[in-house]
């Protein structure tokens, strides 16, 4: 199995996905590193590039969860 490296901020998403699986707007409000929307797309893009969350739509919103 091969380790993914993650950055601190990729590692606090990540755990906050991996019990709810939540909109990009729940996931700004529980992280409070980050402070942007944009950054959190960046890093929202990062982490599904790298196979560690997946992302989905469901009435018409896009939700976030650990693979």
């Amino acid at each position: 199995m091969v380790k993914i490296e993650l950055s601190q901020l990729e590692e606090s998403v990540v755990n906050v996905v991996k019990e709810n699986h939540l909109t990009s707007f729940e996931i700004l409000k529980k992280v409070e590193n980050i402070s942007m929307i944009l950054s959190l797309y960046n890093i929202l893009d990062q982490l599904n590039s790298k196979g560690v969350i997946k992302s989905y739509i469901k009435q018409d919103l896009k939700y976030h969860c650990a693979a």
